[in-house]
């Protein structure tokens, strides 16, 4: 696997107002001026996509900035721009793709708070719960105010080696500690604010968020968390004792996860789009992060509703 260093996040305090899940009036329509949009590289459709969101977008007098990505999909004379660039400037992001794609949108945007509307383009996509055909409805009802948005929390990751801090970073849904190719098993201890829990004998663990709980933590039988539940997901991959289960625990809660291994190689990984080689005695403390993203809901869809349709519950 290639590794890559994790960079540190600036900080931007979050409104203390709001909770996590809670839907959030958006701004008033005059102050979306400026609409970024990104997609994931390589897809053909975005070719029929964009080009006539664009236009109908600058209609209405709105400015709008191409990342890099769809930029090189359409073969514009304009190379784009990088994503890091569109959201110190943007008003509202337009992502196309899956969960993935939003999941490396958000990375990109630092911490920077703008709210994101992501269209799905085919994949599961329990974040990318707006459909093709939903697209333009609500975008006209983003643009008279009519929308609104929702909090997902953050987990700030920080790796700490010879007592010295290596990198940070923030993670929407997961931060994992898994093995590379050897097919051998790592060891973990981990305690919850100073407590010990558990030393943990697994092929890895996943510490997520509510967000996350839908992701690999759910493939790994985690259990599904609501959005504002206030909690971190700690899951473990395979684990050798089958009495070790998922915990939940509250997330002003720092977890603490020391990596015991000496043969075995093992990685940190940061919602599946940077990773990190750990060494033995390497620890990860995970932390809830004052910030947060803001994802556009479509009208009339509830998170209960978005688990009916993607889980498929209640289907003979």
């Amino acid at each position: 696997m290639k590794t890559q260093q994790i960079e540190p996040c600036r900080s931007v305090a979050a409104s203390p107002d709001v909770s996590l899940g809670e839907t959030i009036q958006m701004q008033h329509p005059t102050e979306i001026k400026k609409v970024g949009i990104t997609s994931k590289p390589g897809k053909p459709e975005i070719k029929q996509i964009v080009p006539p969101l664009a236009d109908w977008l600058r209609k209405r007098r709105i400015e709008v900035f191409i990342d890099k990505e769809t930029a090189s999909n359409l073969a514009m004379t304009d190379p784009g721009m990088a994503r890091s660039e569109i959201a110190s400037i943007a008003d509202l992001v337009v992502v196309f793709g899956g969960d993935g794609t939003l999941l490396a949108t958000a990375r990109s945007m630092d911490c920077h708070l703008i709210p994101i509307l992501a269209v799905n383009l085919g994949g599961l996509g329990f974040l990318t719960v707006t459909t093709l055909d939903e697209l333009y409805s609500t975008l006209e009802m983003v643009l008279a105010g009519q929308c609104r948005t929702e909090r997902r929390g953050r987990i700030e990751a920080e790796l700490i080696r010879g007592g010295k801090t290596v990198a940070k970073s923030l993670a929407l849904n997961d931060v994992v500690l898994n093995k590379g190719a050897i097919a051998r098993l790592l060891d973990f201890d981990v305690c919850v604010d100073g407590q010990f829990v558990s030393k943990y004998k697994a092929d890895g663990l996943i510490i997520s968020t509510p967000t996350g709980s839908t992701a690999y933590s759910l493939a790994a039988n985690g259990p599904v968390v609501v959005p504002a539940v206030p909690a971190f997901i700690i899951t473990p991959i395979c684990a050798h004792t089958l009495t070790n289960r998922p915990l939940v625990v509250p997330d002003s809660a720092t977890v603490e996860v020391a990596t015991k291994t000496i043969h075995e190689s093992a990685y940190l990984t940061v919602d599946g789009q940077e990773a990190l080689e750990l060494v033995s005695n390497d620890r990860t403390l995970l932390r809830r992060s004052d910030t947060f993203i803001e994802l556009v809901q479509p009208p009339g869809k509830t998170y209960y509703e978005i688990l009916r349709q993607k889980l498929k519950w209640g289907e003979r």
